[in-house]
């Protein structure tokens, strides 16, 4: 008996000591893998689609079984991914949205090809997607640089966007106040600067958990690089096609955005005819993660009022104190 106890002991420090390892020194897998199994268990299916040239990644989470079935396709984010809208989906399906939540070209677990990653080039990918997964006319929806793509897709294919939501989206111009280096860090003091960028609470990280995103991002700065090029090239840029896009749109700000200012929020609306801006108060750029409860309940409001929403501005106040 004492023998099986020193053997079952020995084991089980042995995995503590294995798991412990593991987190050490690949924490962000041990994130991701837990971010995918909370979605798994949530009904959202993890995807491969042949689109156009390319095979995609995806999530999709349908709607309960005998209700509504109204597609929903959500855009990330410069070097983001499809799982970054998590806290989002499962609300969105449950409330009678089909989603999808596909991987642009270069990110999460799509390709990374040798291409300009120009917004023209993620926005054709997008029409390729619609087409592989054979929606019409679905809401679409864009967060940062995949509201720029989401927008140029409103503009170019009209008759593929039914509404739009924009969160806290590039697009427009603005006077940067950071050079294009942000986004891809080679140390830690780099790192401390985006993330302060990005949110106005940024989480401290232990050491190793900054070592870790740093090769993540090292590893994929040449694509950041090149989306940021083409980005900055103004060559796509929807200041003056804004007039273009007639649906309907709720566009979505953090009072406290210090990548994208309110500002460039405030021009998109007054642009777009037909557009509802929604400032989040004391959110930062990732309103949709770190506000998600309030987000959630303004994208819901808008995507179920019929007829849509008149143009309107308002601020929901304390944002970040819902979660």
């Amino acid at each position: 008996m004492k023998k099986l106890l020193k053997i079952t002991t020995a084991a089980i420090l042995l995995l503590l000591l294995t798991g412990g390892l593991t987190f050490y020194l690949n924490p962000l897998w041990i994130a991701d893998n837990q971010i995918r199994f909370t979605l798994w268990r949530q009904g959202v299916q993890s995807k491969y689609i042949e689109a156009g040239p390319y095979r995609l990644h995806y999530l999709e989470a349908r709607p309960p079984q005998g209700g509504p079935d109204r597609p929903l396709v959500l855009i990330h984010g410069l070097g983001s991914r499809g799982e970054d809208w998590a806290p989002l989906i499962p609300g969105l399906a449950a409330a009678g949205f089909h989603v999808y939540a596909p991987d642009l070209l270069g990110y999460g677990r799509s390709p990374r090809p040798d291409v300009d990653y120009s917004m023209r080039l993620e926005e054709k990918t997008m029409v390729d997607f619609l087409d592989a997964v054979h929606l019409t006319k679905p809401l679409v929806a864009g967060w940062s640089m995949g509201g720029w793509v989401a927008m140029k897709l409103a503009v170019e294919h009209p008759d593929r966007v039914d509404r739009l939501l924009l969160y806290d989206s590039a697009g427009v111009y603005f006077p940067a106040t950071f050079g294009t280096d942000l986004f891809a860090p080679t140390d830690r003091a780099g790192l401390s600067r985006l993330m302060a960028a990005i949110s106005p609470h940024p989480r401290p990280m232990p050491g190793f958990v900054q070592d870790a995103a740093l090769r993540k991002l090292i590893r994929n700065g040449w694509i950041v690089n090149r989306s940021m090029a083409a980005m900055v090239s103004g060559r796509d840029l929807m200041d003056f096609r804004l007039h273009l896009i007639h649906q309907p749109t709720l566009i979505v700000w953090g009072s406290h955005d210090d990548l994208i200012p309110l500002s460039a929020g405030e021009r998109i609306h007054q642009g777009i005819a037909q557009s509802t801006l929604a400032i989040m108060e004391n959110c930062g750029h990732l309103a949709p993660s770190e506000c998600w409860r309030p987000v959630e309940k303004t994208t819901l409001d808008f995507l179920n009022a019929q007829p849509a929403p008149t143009p309107s501005e308002f601020t929901i106040p304390n944002a970040d104190h819902h979660n």
